[in-house]
């Protein structure tokens, strides 16, 4: 029976419910927006026919309220609920609880919800179903002695990973059995946190691993399609960061069994609506089952821009009870795609998260979705917007594609180059840093690309692009430009300029900025030039006494002086730090859950000190030196703003 949908409530927020709400207003779809305290100006809501308050700030205080949501759907008379990914996306209990009250889910059935939501019991569906799996145990540890006697008969290293885990939450890595025990406890606590489900299961670690899934797409009549796969190796702590369809590394052969195991699992737990199959493959491209998500990936996108399909229209489609319009056979993979997941976080500081208002929001320009190249930006945020510390910290996913790998690479390097963003860090610069990486260009990927290739971090004011050494020659002209604006004379009065910057000073005359031709005008944000011929992009930000220059992942700051003041200048006192290495101070906003010193305990230099947990992941802090702790100045359960201090050394 085909029951036509008018009203859809998203069960979710940010980016993904403006997803949801445009293939919804495409289709003529009304749409319900529900928020919390924290959103009731965000960007979802805005989109929205109409929306619902449903609670305080925190998840489980709104978007987790399963009650809430059920009412929100009554008073308005939305006939389904699309719940996104996260949240109670994959929750069969509120999959159940819309059925009784006789609301369309979005979403697969929820034998699937429960079959595939246990990460135990789906390996062993998995194995029934004749689905290659990862050599483990197959039940959940029930303490971290028993996780240690189970590594040592498989071997290290080992993967502890949370039973209803995802998205990078609950999981470590054992490289050795002295990690095994402190691995084991520090999965549990994070799982429990984040899931209310304490369950962690032990399983052999893959090593030089890819990350591959499969995104499928069934019916409620019997039709069960794959749409090719989705290479998401590289990550950082078990989080995408960048994916791309199709995979440069694995075969036709092997996307077709890869595919059909997909299928077969899918049919296994009689799977309706979209789905991804993940998997794990080796350098031999042996592959092995990891996990099924129920529900939209994140990274569905890049299966969108290679395909042509929109799959949250093919799940209305299938929750109506429509059949599915396309065979196999149908299915074509045309062009690359990646996606970069633009992150509110600081990459010189850890990739710490950053929370704030954004007073400055301005993403690259969209094309059209049959151009043969192109720039999608999926956002739920916008200028004036805030990234608050309840929730991820995702800004946008940034999106291009194009004929080829290469091509779709240009497109995004272009794309990051254009994009704006203040008022929070962001990881705009790193994501540059990666697409401009020589290995990351020719395909040559493992999980471990970003432990691998920035095994010190990063770093923006160290990282030199491809045109560092010329952001001095530029830093002249926009100063050249900006004495212009404000003392109405020529170029060629102002003279000649001292750039001061990294140590060194560097001398420009008018002659040398001819090399450099550009249109940039003071108050832009953006400057774009042809230097000798070639073409460069270079966000430009006023500083009090100078200007910070950023291209391509490096970033630098210059003072730009005339002559006589140059001459002066080793006159100037040095500004004196504050030495703040006898106090812990908390990186970031987040909640204190654990200090594991006391007051005149001695620690020595790496040992751990205390937990912080920001934006459901836990976060622990080590001791930079050896010491004694001299007073205790938080306690476990305080919030902590950034740089608030924990604990004083002597």
């Amino acid at each position: 029976m085909i029951t036509q949908i008018s009203k859809i409530l998203i069960a979710n927020r940010g980016e993904i419910a403006c997803r949801v709400i445009r293939t919804a207003k495409q289709r003529g779809i009304k749409t319900v927006a529900v928020y919390s305290d924290a959103d009731k100006y965000a960007l979802h809501v805005k989109l929205a026919d109409e929306a619902v308050h449903i609670g305080g700030s925190a998840s489980s205080e709104s978007y987790l309220r399963a009650d809430a949501i059920v009412d929100a759907v009554k008073q308005t008379g939305a006939q389904a609920v699309h719940p996104g990914f996260g949240f109670l996306s994959e929750n069969a209990e509120f999959a159940q609880r819309l059925a009784r009250e006789g609301i369309i889910f979005i979403g697969p059935g929820t034998l699937a919800i429960q079959a595939m939501g246990d990460k135990i019991e789906s390996k062993k569906l998995a194995n029934k179903a004749n689905v290659s799996t990862v050599p483990g145990h197959p039940d959940a540890v029930p303490d971290a002695d028993t996780a240690y006697t189970i590594a040592e008969k498989i071997g290290c290293p080992v993967m502890l990973k949370a039973s209803a885990g995802g998205g990078g939450k609950g999981m470590r890595v054992a490289n050795s059995l002295d990690e095994v025990k402190e691995g084991f406890i520090s999965a549990q606590n994070e799982a429990r946190t984040s899931f209310g489900d304490d369950r962690v299961f032990v399983e052999k670690f893959i090593e030089q691993p890819r990350h591959i899934e499969i995104q499928i797409i069934a019916d409620q009549h019997g039709n069960c399609l794959y749409l090719g796969e989705r290479e998401c190796s590289i990550q950082r702590r078990h989080q995408k960061v960048l994916e791309e369809a199709p995979s440069s590394f694995i075969s036709e052969s092997t996307r077709k069994a890869m595919g059909e195991q997909a299928v077969a699992l899918a049919r296994a737990v009689d799977y309706q609506s979209a789905g991804t199959v993940e998997f794990i493959v080796d350098a031999s491209e042996q592959f092995y089952f990891l996990e099924m998500n129920t529900r939209l990936q994140v990274e569905h996108p890049v299966t969108e821009c290679i395909t042509g399909l929109d799959l949250v229209g093919l799940m209305i489609d299938v929750a109506e009870g429509k059949p599915l319009s396309l065979t196999q056979a149908d299915v074509k993979l045309n062009g690359w795609s990646f996606e970069a997941r633009v992150y509110a976080e600081d990459p010189d500081r850890g990739f710490l998260p950053s929370i704030g208002r954004i007073t400055h929001y301005q993403p690259p320009q969209e094309t059209d979705a049959n151009a043969p190249s192109g720039v999608r930006v999926d956002t739920g945020i916008e200028s004036g917007g805030e990234i608050s510390m309840y929730y991820d910290p995702m800004i946008a996913k940034l999106v291009t594609w194009a004929p080829t790998r290469a091509e779709a690479i240009a497109e995004m390097q272009t794309a990051l180059d254009h994009y704006q963003i203040e008022g929070v860090e962001h990881n705009v610069p790193f994501l540059s840093a990666l697409f401009a990486h020589p290995a990351f260009q020719a395909g040559d990927l493992t999980t471990r690309f970003i432990e691998d290739h920035f095994s010190d971090g990063f770093n923006s004011a160290n990282y030199v692009s491809s045109h560092t050494n010329n952001l001095a020659l530029i830093a002249s002209v926009v100063e050249s430009r900006q004495r212009q604006r404000l003392a109405g004379i020529t170029n060629e009065a102002v003279g000649t300029l001292h750039c001061i910057g990294d140590g060194a000073t560097e001398c420009f005359s008018a002659e040398q900025r001819k090399a450099l031709t550009t249109d940039w005008q003071p108050g832009e944000k953006r400057l774009s030039a042809t230097l000798n011929g070639e073409h460069i992009t270079v966000n430009v930000k006023r500083l009090e006494t100078g200007w910070q220059l950023s291209h391509r992942g490096g970033t630098r700051e210059f003072q730009v002086v005339q002559s006589h003041v140059a001459e002066l200048m080793h006159h100037m006192p040095e500004k004196v730090v504050q030495d703040m290495s006898k106090y812990l101070l908390s990186p970031m906003p987040g909640l204190l859950i654990k200090l594991m010193v006391d007051e005149g305990d001695e620690v020595v230099a790496g040992q751990d000190l205390a937990v912080i947990e920001a934006m459901k992941m836990e976060n622990t802090l080590k001791a930079e030196k050896s010491g004694t702790v001299e007073k205790v100045v938080a306690t476990a359960g305080a919030n902590l703003a950034v740089d608030a201090i924990i604990l004083e050394f002597t």
